[in-house]
């Protein structure tokens, strides 16, 4: 079975929301490494070589081959390992497999990145005239492109050896068929077709692919988002991987909005909106970070339900005193569907594992909260009357 799939490198939890990363053409999945890691932290990250470059099959791949075949054999990848819909991300030739797929099999993709790429690839020609000359000449071939390849990837002085000796140990034939693909490229016709929320990212000092490219693709696909990088070339995700590392957490994990909107939710428009209003440049990052983190990932897990973390919640904050937070959190838990015999429930066990003088001020403050809510109540019912 190997020898039919692309390889692949897998990082991050397997319960995590899967990300698909695509090299560019002579490169491998060594392409991420400075990116990867982080994304891990929360997507399911699948790394993966062309045929013929890293350690996949040469054989994958024949003369005359098109995006559409590397495409397939990216879905192939994906179908093996179970990923039905997932996050996509690529360079390059890789970014003109995410287009491609977006374009024709929108039900696979969540959500496109495309860095340092294109909807054509400046025709045919040049490309033809590559994938002939390494035909040709074989690994010399692939050795005399290495040479030139700082120059088309990287910003002056700059290099990454790793990348370079990529280009060197390539498959020539496999190399020469990825040209083909880049030479038969042409989507820009089926552009505003794309739904996939896209951001298009581009290298300032891109050679190859310079910004008017990626805006091209941005002016044609609906709700696009471009953001262009200072210092980069070609191979963004190495020379600045920090600036495309930012650029790609805000595009995929949208932690930030669904946090908020589950935040507001659990703890009510009321205590929310009074939250925003007191923040300043001061506050504001921790803000986002609450938002982001406590409600956009935790909060959002659908391994427990909300009822079951308000109990925790509840527990935690009576383990250590946060009296204050810990009013707030029955409002919460009411909001979550905790009775208050429920809510006393938990507290009394409180009493057995976090101690008596703890439970007994957390008693206090949730009869405060529970006293407001019934008085509300009344009142509520009063004015129907």
């Amino acid at each position: 079975m190997t020898d039919k799939l692309l390889n692949h490198r897998a990082e991050g939890p397997a319960s995590a929301p899967p990300l698909l990363l695509g090299p560019s053409l002579g490169t491998s999945t060594r392409l991420w490494d400075k990116v990867a890691p982080e994304l891990s932290i929360t997507h399911r990250v699948v790394r993966w070589d062309l045929p013929g470059h890293g350690r996949s099959p040469a054989g994958l791949i024949a003369p005359g081959a098109t995006v559409d075949d590397l495409a397939a054999l990216v879905l192939d990848l994906a179908d093996t390992l179970g990923l039905e819909r997932f996050a996509y991300a690529g360079v390059s030739l890789g970014g003109a497999v995410g287009l491609w797929l977006a374009a024709h099999h929108p039900e696979r993709i969540s959500s496109l990145a495309v860095l340092c790429s294109s909807a054509h690839f400046n025709g045919a020609k040049p490309w033809r005239e590559r994938a002939e000359l390494v035909r040709r000449e074989g690994r010399e071939g692939l050795a005399g492109l290495a040479e030139t390849a700082d120059s088309r990837w990287f910003t002056p002085g700059f290099t990454v050896p790793e990348l370079v000796e990529d280009h060197r140990r390539a498959d020539p034939g496999a190399y020469a068929a990825c040209c083909d693909a880049l030479a038969a490229f042409d989507v820009r016709e089926e552009l505003s077709g794309i739904t996939a929320p896209t951001l298009l990212v581009a290298g300032r000092q891109d050679p190859a692919t310079p910004p008017a490219h990626l805006r091209e693709i941005a002016d044609v696909v609906p709700g696009a988002t471009l953001i262009e990088i200072a210092g980069a070339s070609h191979l963004a995700p190495a020379e600045r991987p920090e600036a495309v590392l930012a650029a790609l957490r805000g595009h995929f994990d949208g932690y930030a909005k669904r946090g908020m909107e589950v935040r507001r939710q659990v703890l009510g428009d009321t205590h929310v909106d009074r939250a925003q209003s007191r923040q300043t440049p001061f506050t504001a990052r921790f803000q986002d970070f609450i938002s982001r983190y406590a409600w956009g990932e935790i909060w959002t897990d659908p391994t427990l339900s909300r009822r079951e973390r308000s109990m925790i919640t509840l527990t935690a904050l009576v383990a250590h005193g946060h009296y204050d937070e810990l009013a707030m959190h029955v409002r919460a838990a009411r909001r979550n569907g905790l009775t208050p015999e429920d809510i006393g429930a938990v507290l009394l066990q409180t009493a057995v594992y976090c101690g008596v003088p703890a439970a007994n001020s957390a008693f206090a403050a949730a009869q405060r909260v529970l006293a407001e809510e019934e008085k509300a109540e009344g009142e509520g019912e009063e004015g129907r009357g």
